[in-house]
């Protein structure tokens, strides 16, 4: 580092000490003695060197000495962790009108994300036009019905390009397999074509780029601690995500131009895809739905609809493999109940007892986003016994509930059966599994995502036999290390060879 750039440093580090000391003392006199329990802050930092790079296990930690509410200050945020499914309904259910909104990482910023993405405005009007449109036009049981023939039709590529692996012997990673398979599915469910072209790189460029987005916004953020620094944004994040962003919005761009030309065309057929529903509502006089709202929209849909399932495909597998009486369990049930090789059908979940207690079980010890999206309360509130105070950032640990041992028998083990004759779903009215987040904030695309896992898990375990792990490794010697970024990534790809 050369001398000038010493001496920026020193300067902006000064700057930010005498605003944050300033910014203490102003605050010191009005924040409540009744702030939940939490380590000691630093000076300057706070908390912030406690989060490490996993921050969802680092703060499952703290909770074990602190409690279900604890509060952390990291740099000038007050931050509130809830770490059990009490607390949480609280947060998410009784008080949820209290805590709607969000903290909104600068990161999002990007590309003016935070100004039309769903997962991000303020509850609004703009804010309810647009779960609307989920709820009724994108996601309503009837229209994923109507697009059941797509997904099937996807699961069965995956299968073929699977079984064309086992006749020679090559080795598929789960992983990149499923995320191939979630890309067209949605692709063809919104645009009605295939993103994931097999002759291209697309699907790993694509898988690429939306690890990236995760990973970026998952990132701690110096400017999220010390608002000051936002204008310069110190570690780049934002300039990153900048770029991420700007390659899926211009793709979009490209895709929405396209269907704009063929529908000045006379004889145009609609396809009742989504996008033709999202242009539809935005041509209406009465909705106020812009091109960059439904851009924004869908970069949200293809974000959280193609990598959170297709990990959540692959951590279901590498559980499986680790436990083999628990795959010929299913393996099992699915032969007794839809035939041996055949795919599963929609229609066929509902007999599928076990299938559905694994993927749940996958869901409590691999929450795709484990500490949810933050929230922000509108004013104090009393949680618990405690105050959290208006404007703090609050976090619901779903992976510290998940693995509860008050709530869980045996909570870090894999066990399907806790399930069986169990009526607790993911639905967010079970606040012991809430991998989608519950209240009104919850993911809208729940219904879709539990859908796609379902086919693409129960029709790969029914289709071949078994599966032999790459380079010697054994159920016992796996690595189940986790990446973590706004998602829960396995940090070592599961690539097995399956056997026919």
């Amino acid at each position: 580092m050369d001398i000038l750039s010493c001496i920026l440093l020193g300067l902006m580090v000064a700057w930010i000490s005498i605003y944050t000391l300033y910014y203490s003392l102003g605050r010191r006199s009005s924040v409540t003695t009744r702030l939940p329990p939490g380590p000691n802050p630093l000076p300057f930092f706070g908390n912030l060197l406690e989060l490490g790079n996993k921050p969802h296990l680092s703060l499952t930690k703290l909770s074990h000495r602190y409690g279900p509410i604890m509060a952390l200050q990291l740099g000038q945020i007050t931050t509130v962790v809830i770490s059990s499914s009490t607390v949480a309904k609280e947060v998410l259910r009784t008080h949820d009108q209290l805590f709607c909104n969000r903290t909104v990482p600068d990161a999002v910023r990007a590309c003016q994300h935070s100004k039309y993405g769903m997962a991000w405005i303020p509850v609004s009007p703009a804010w309810r036009n647009l779960r609307k449109i989920c709820n009724t036009q994108l996601f309503a049981t009837k229209i994923l019905d109507a697009n059941q023939a797509n997904r099937h039709l996807k699961v069965q590529e995956l299968i073929s390009d699977v079984n064309e692996s086992a006749v020679n012997g090559e080795v598929v990673d789960i992983g990149r397999a499923a995320f191939k398979t979630s890309l067209n599915l949605l692709s063809r469910t919104v645009f009605s074509v295939d993103l994931a072209d097999p002759h291209s790189a697309t699907a790993r460029e694509f898988k690429e780029l939306v690890w990236g987005i995760f990973e970026e916004v998952g990132k701690p953020n110096l400017a999220d601690y010390f608002p000051v620094l936002k204008k310069i944004d110190p570690l780049g994040i934002r300039r990153r995500l900048t770029g991420h962003f700007r390659k899926m919005l211009d793709l979009f761009d490209r895709l929405m131009m396209q269907r704009f030309e063929s529908r000045k065309v006379l004889d145009y057929i609609m396809t009742n895809d989504m996008l033709d529903t999202l242009i539809n509502i935005s041509e209406e006089k009465n909705e106020d739905m812009d091109m960059d709202e439904i851009q924004h929209l869908l970069l949200e849909l293809f974000a959280a609809g193609t990598d959170t399932t297709s990990s959540t495909l692959e951590w279901a597998m590498a559980e499986l493999l680790r436990n083999p009486e628990k795959l010929s369990k299913t393996q099992a049930e699915l032969k007794q109940i839809i035939g041996k090789g055949k795919l599963v059908e929609e229609s066929d979940v509902a007999r599928l007892p076990y299938l559905q207690a694994i993927i749940k079980e996958t869901f409590r010890l691999y929450p795709a986003a484990p500490l949810l999206l933050p929230r922000k309360a509108e004013t104090d509130v009393e949680i618990g016994g405690y105050i959290v105070p208006k404007g703090a950032q609050v976090f619901v640990n779903a992976w510290a509930i998940g693995r509860d041992p008050g709530i869980w028998d045996n909570p870090d083990s894999f066990v399907p059966e806790r399930f069986l004759g169990s009526e607790i779903d993911v639905t967010g009215q079970n606040f012991e599994l809430i991998p989608f987040g519950s209240g009104r904030r919850m993911c809208p695309g729940w219904p879709l995502a539990m859908r796609m896992v379902n086919l693409m898990l129960g029709s790969l375990i029914n289709c071949f036999d078994k599966w032999k792990l790459e380079d010697g490794v054994t159920p016992e010697t796996m690595n189940m290390d986790q990446n973590f970024g706004l998602t829960l990534q396995k940090a070592q790809p599961l690539r097995v060879v399956p056997m026919l």
